[in-house]
């Protein structure tokens, strides 16, 4: 939008295709939507009602610039008990959500004409993360016929003098995908040639179906600690979307940095929000296991739907809640086939290609309803013709 009073760097922005999507929310009053990768039933009691408490008692000030000292040592304990790996107060910075520790661990790092290489298909809003930062996005492609793994030969092609950073997914929103180990190792081996940092989107890292393991963390492979930007989030391993509270690991002299930064744009993260942080990570074992087995559920019903359907086809679930379909059989592009899905079926799906050029010919669906409404989605979507 070109107005007098918006900084010419705006001029250009468009409403993205989730927003855009969204809006036919109400077009018709039984949708079914697959859109939003925000789960659909509420945080636990056993985090909400500590946390009501909490608030009751005082929590309701400032916390601590860095975050609530209690919830920092805890996920400093959340790591050593995990996966045996140590990770200091000092190293750790709460925030308002993985996007907002992205935002200023990118902002602690790119400099004017930095490039930061992305995966593709990638969470949309990398590319517009990077340019406020001032970055430019580099986007490696990755196909379905390798897996949806990244090919490391290509990576380091896409590597110049300005490279600053890779953004490693996995569990990856929008594919589902999860990276093996030796994808990682060489990623890894890739970064440390070149001198660079890796900035690890963990966030859901609770979603691994093959293992039921969750992965190790890309710092705590051997001499990455030094160059990981982990950031993580309470939104999709605890249900707490709404709760907009998050966390970064990083060496302390970038966390020192992005304290800085968050400073001058959110003072401090949620106080009250923080506690609940507190008490999901300590009732994880009870909370994480419920949410863990719906979701599964799901992904694994989505894909025997997906299955049965003519001109759909799909990859085995092995992590986060997203089935990413390839509809190239139907001869119509990703936003035709949405658009089908919501004018005939009543069905909404997110078109591909807004997760970048991979994302073409493939429907994202979020497995954020229940089971009756999969199962109703798929009865329609089977009697149109393009499916039928």
């Amino acid at each position: 939008m070109k107005h007098k009073f918006l900084a010419k760097r705006n001029w250009n922005s468009f409403p993205s295709v989730l927003e855009e999507f969204t809006a036919f929310l109400n077009k018709y009053d039984d949708i079914i939507n697959f859109t939003l990768g925000d789960p659909d039933f509420t945080t636990s009691e056993a985090i909400i009602n500590p946390t009501f408490e909490d608030a009751k008692n005082g929590h309701t000030h400032y916390t601590n610039f860095f975050g609530d000292v209690e919830l920092r040592d805890e996920i400093c304990k959340y790591y050593r008990d995990e996966f045996d790996f140590d990770v200091k107060r000092e190293e750790v910075i709460v925030c308002s959500g993985a996007s907002h520790g992205l935002c200023s661990a990118l902002e602690a790092i790119v400099d004017d004409g930095d490039e930061i290489i992305i995966h593709s298909p990638y969470y949309a809003p990398y590319i517009d993360m990077i340019k406020l930062s001032r970055g430019v996005p580099v986007c490696l492609e990755t196909f379905d016929e390798e897996g949806f793994q990244i090919n490391v030969d290509r990576l380091e092609m896409l590597i110049t003098n300005r490279t600053r950073a890779v953004i490693v997914n996995s569990p990856n929103n929008p594919t589902g995908v999860v990276f093996s180990n030796e994808t990682l190792h060489k990623i890894t081996e890739i970064v440390k040639k070149h001198d660079l940092l890796l900035i690890a989107d963990d966030i859901y890292g609770l979603y691994v179906y093959d293992s039921g393991q969750k992965q190790k963390p890309i710092m705590a492979m051997d001499g990455m600690k030094e160059r990981t930007i982990t950031v993580c989030t309470a939104s999709k391993d605890y249900a707490m979307t709404g709760w907009r509270v998050g966390y970064t690991v990083a060496p302390d002299y970038l966390i020192k940095t992005m304290q800085s930064i968050s400073e001058n744009n959110i003072f401090t993260a949620n106080s009250v929000s923080q506690r609940a942080y507190l008490h999901a990570i300590r009732n994880r074992k009870t909370v994480q296991e419920e949410i863990f087995n719906i979701f599964k559920e799901r992904v694994f019903k989505v894909y025997e739907r997906v299955c049965q359907t003519k001109n759909m086809k799909t990859r085995k679930p092995q992590g986060a809640f997203y089935i990413f379909v390839n509809i190239k059989e139907t001869g119509l592009s990703s936003m035709e086939v949405a658009r089908k899905l919501l004018e005939e079926a009543h069905v909404l799906v997110l078109p591909a290609h807004t997760f970048g050029a991979s994302g073409e010919g493939y429907i994202r669906f979020a497995c954020t309803v229940g089971m009756d409404k999969i199962d109703e989605a798929f009865d329609r979507i089977g009697k149109m013709s393009i499916f039928s």
